[in-house]
């Protein structure tokens, strides 16, 4: 039996047993998209294989996810608020599982890509969905500590994915790290339906920006189908129709969303020049992020000849880091500001990046050859994370917290979606090469200084553009302090709640 509406003058505590309750949906709920996150890239060599893919499928495995995602993920915490947090946070969840199915049967590569576009547009919904519980749910005085516990045990689940997914995929096949969703999908709704009550903002007004939405989904696609179709050496109409098609429907979107009541992207928060210069550093560092969790599972694989589980597990360190140091990282900065933090972590990231380089086809080692780098790699982004995220959030009021961290968020999707569709175009790796050790090696040396020097441009860009002393003064700490302080920021940084809202 269902539980009854939250009036929106209560709460319930965090010791409670209906506040376990609704922190175990809530994270188990955002844990099945962070698994997504890491698990799908471990499986990519194996799906080309059994369905005799080429790169661009490959990619569109990918990037049909995180289209669709990106795209529509700064409606889903609207629609909740809307109409109920559960009830859509329970349709995401729902929509996801059932996707994931669709993904596990595929018989061909378009059936692949369509579920997994459809997934996306459950991530959308759930991902926002199980923080807009974990807000809306608890008593102000146990509110942060929620959405901390919230943070760090989505965290636990995004470590896990890399050995889950390799586990699965020497195991039973590559189809279970999607088939594992259903159960675990079951169990979501079913605790929401019974243990978690439904709320609501009974004051919020004005339609939603779908043609917003769809023209920004259009833009993405049209450059991101352009990027993927050129490594194969098309004609340059077939890039070219599609670039114009993007950029046309980016005009529009840019358009649409500066005279609507109430836009999906209201950009007058680019007002703030800190705000744009944090998310021209998210641009960066997230792209070159993507770039080495796209190849770097495809190198281990095809040129070192590890395993899908040793492939997982080389990267556990970077997950474990993390989860450790995100929250000293973000007090360091508190105390002596930002812009360190922001140019050392994403220079060391870099020199991690570089490191990688060193796995080959001789790579027997894992403690000479993959170790340090991942290590290396994982200092330098546990170093940056929190301080970007706080910064972020300092640099706009603090009403607008909550759509400055979705926007942010946002943006490090964009740079995933748009270095998977570039990179193999940049490095000459496309078709069938992806299966040749010798191509696999010689491609990602080179993606791997691309992605360092995109490191290297976020932390240029921090050095110059971020003010020097702390990033927030005495009366915003507070208010401004990002509360998810433990997280695993392989997608992207943190949502961060704002005032009232979500986005």
């Amino acid at each position: 039996m269902a539980t009854a509406e939250l009036p929106a003058s209560d709460g319930v505590r965090m010791a409670s047993r209906t506040g376990r309750w609704v922190l175990a949906c809530s994270v188990l709920g955002s844990g099945m998209a962070m698994l997504d996150g890491t698990i799908v890239n471990i499986a990519l060599p194996r799906i080309g294989e059994d369905l005799g893919a080429s790169l661009a499928t490959l990619q569109w495995t990918v990037n049909g996810y995180l289209l669709t995602l990106a795209g529509l993920i700064l409606l889903g915490g609207g629609l909740g608020d809307r109409y109920g947090r559960r009830r859509v946070f329970t349709i995401g969840v729902v929509w996801f599982a059932l996707a994931s199915a669709l993904c596990g049967i595929a018989q061909d590569s378009a059936m692949l890509i369509a579920s997994r576009a459809l997934q996306g547009v459950g991530g959308a919904l759930l991902t926002p969905g199980s923080l807009a519980l974990v807000q809306s749910t608890f008593r102000p005085e146990d509110r942060a500590k929620a959405v901390g516990a919230w943070s760090g045990l989505g965290g636990v689940a995004g470590a896990v994915g890399p050995f889950l997914g390799g586990w699965l995929v020497d195991g039973p096949g590559w189809r279970w790290i999607f088939f594992i969703n259903v159960p675990l999908g079951a169990v979501v709704v079913a605790i929401a339906a019974r243990h978690v009550p439904e709320s609501r903002d009974r004051t919020a007004s004005g339609s939603f920006d779908i043609a917003g939405a769809a023209l920004a989904a259009l833009c993405l696609a049209g450059i991101t189908y352009a990027l993927i179709t050129a490594s194969s050496h098309p004609s340059p109409l077939k890039v070219g129709l599609p670039v114009l098609a993007g950029v046309l429907c980016g005009v529009a979107f840019l358009r649409t969303e500066r005279v609507r009541e109430h836009p999906m992207l209201p950009l007058n928060i680019f007002s703030s020049r800190l705000f744009t210069a944090m998310n021209l550093v998210t641009l960066c560092l997230y792209a070159a992020i993507g770039g080495v969790f796209f190849l770097l599972p495809v190198q281990l694989q095809i040129a070192a000849g590890y395993s899908a589980l040793r492939a997982g597990l080389a990267t556990l360190p970077v997950t474990v880091l993390m989860l450790l140091l995100s929250a000293p990282a973000g007090a360091l900065a508190q105390r002596i500001g930002p812009r360190r933090p922001l140019t050392v972590g994403p220079l060391l990231a870099a020199a991690g990046m570089l490191l990688l380089t060193r796995i080959s086809p001789g790579s027997s080692s894992y403690l000479v050859d993959v170790l340090p780098a991942v290590v290396v790699q994982g200092l330098g982004m546990s170093l940056f994370v929190a301080p970007l995220t706080a910064t972020v959030l300092a640099s706009v009021e603090v009403d607008h917290a909550g759509v400055a961290s979705g926007v942010n968020n946002a943006a490090a999707r964009v740079a995933q979606l748009l270095i998977v569709a570039a990179l193999p175009l940049a490095i000459g790796l496309s078709n069938k090469a992806y299966t040749s050790p010798h191509a696999v090696n010689d491609a990602f040396g080179k993606a791997m200084v691309i992605c360092a020097g995109l490191c290297a441009a976020g932390a240029a860009l921090a050095a110059f553009l971020v003010p020097s002393g702390t990033a927030l003064s005495e009366g915003e700490a507070d208010s401004a302090e990002p509360q998810c302080a433990a997280n695993c920021g392989f997608s992207a940084p943190p949502l961060e709640p704002g005032s009232s809202r979500v986005l």
